[in-house]
């Protein structure tokens, strides 16, 4: 039979393993740290920068190295709200930014600013007023790029020594006051309707010019075709005289003939409405005594032979 006294010695060395036990698990649960992939850690030995933790497993000394919250790595995208900015024309717009930047160093980022996040917008939005405050109006809605550009330039430098990189800015929207929308809008349309007005009359100048040169060209072209049906119908005119000319020289045609055939064109002469005076030309009478000779043997008449009849 256990006394008393065994008993409390046995529960108080179970009670001390159990402590024991616990204690070592804890201990191993704080010398294991596992980062995950695209994190840093830092950690801190007896409250000063020890070093920084690559993703995986780490091993720590329990209560005396600290692991501080982890720092994402990855580019990370901020939109700040939209910051009143007053232009060189003393006219206050809203511009709305997005900053992309990322996280290069987790120990400068860790101690060499409290907020890293509060300090590029707070940095944002001053280098914005300073930059949009040099441009106008006009030049502030047509020189986003230069914008841009200067923002990144200055928010890198500035941010080197925070381990941050920004790696691009952007203005998603800038918007003037309501009045000066309306007057925009309305010039915007004036010049539309001007440009309107303006393509309508050159269209129409183009269409009277194409339409005048199309003429031209007609004129001309009926003009060639007229002179050239001319031309082909002299040529062809002096060709037929040609042949005809040659065919009565081949033929050697005696007097009688010619004579016959100038009566035959004679009529051709009284043709038309318009003939009213028909001149009887003087080579008549000589057609008419070739003909006479022609049908009475080639005898002359009377007054051929002086009035004196032939001899028998």
């Amino acid at each position: 039979m256990i006394s008393a006294t065994e008993f409390v010695g046995q529960l108080f060395v179970t009670a001390l393993l159990i402590v024991v036990g616990i204690f070592v698990i804890v201990v191993i649960l704080r010398s294991i740290r596992i980062v995950p992939q695209a994190y840093a850690g830092v950690v801190e030995r007896l409250g000063r920068y020890q070093r920084t933790l690559q993703p995986g497993l780490n091993i720590l000394i329990p209560f005396i190295d600290r692991l501080r919250p982890l720092v994402d790595m990855r580019e990370q995208v901020v939109s700040f709200p939209p910051q009143p900015v007053i232009t060189e024309d003393n006219l206050v717009v809203s511009i709305d930014t997005v900053i992309y930047f990322q996280v290069t160093d987790a120990r400068a980022a860790t101690y060499e600013i409290a907020n890293y996040l509060a300090g590029v917008e707070q940095l944002t939005v001053t280098t914005l007023r300073n930059v949009v405050g040099g441009l106008n109006l006009e030049e502030a809605l047509t020189s986003r790029d230069n914008i841009n550009g200067q923002l990144r330039v200055v928010l890198d430098e500035a941010t080197g020594k925070w381990g941050l990189r920004v790696n691009r800015v952007e203005l998603k929207a800038i918007d003037p006051p309501l009045s000066i929308q309306d007057s925009m809008e309305k010039q915007m349309r004036a010049e539309r309707d001007r440009r309107a007005v303006i393509l309508t009359s050159e269209g129409s100048k183009q269409s009277q010019i194409l339409e005048a040169e199309g003429a031209r060209q007609s004129a001309i072209l009926k003009a060639e075709g007229e002179a050239q049906a001319q031309i082909l119908k002299a040529e062809a005119e002096a060709k037929a005289i040609t042949i005809v000319f040659d065919a009565i020289h081949k033929g050697n045609p005696d007097a009688q003939l010619l004579a016959y055939e100038y009566l035959q064109t004679l009529p051709k002469l009284a043709e038309g409405d318009a003939n009213k005076l028909w001149i009887i030309p003087s080579e008549l009478t000589e057609a008419l005594k070739g003909i006479g000779q022609g049908f009475f043997g080639g005898a002359p008449g009377p007054e051929a032979s002086g009035g004196r009849p032939p001899k028998a």
